[in-house]
């Protein structure tokens, strides 16, 4: 498999894994998902389903 270089770009400050001083996500992946109701007909209607809230 080919070795992928993207970057995830992040500017949701509240992520844990959210690099702040770079905007950018410190995953080497993530998964996008449809809203829970899995009716998504745009990308206005999907999440980052790896999220992680920063804050206790």
């Amino acid at each position: 498999m080919e070795e992928n270089n993207q970057k995830i770009k992040c500017t949701v400050c509240s992520c844990k894994y959210n690099g702040i001083e770079d905007c950018s996500c410190k995953l080497d992946e993530i998964t996008v998902e449809p809203f829970p109701d899995n009716t998504s007909r745009s990308k206005d209607e999907t999440i980052c389903g790896s999220y992680k809230c920063s804050h206790k």
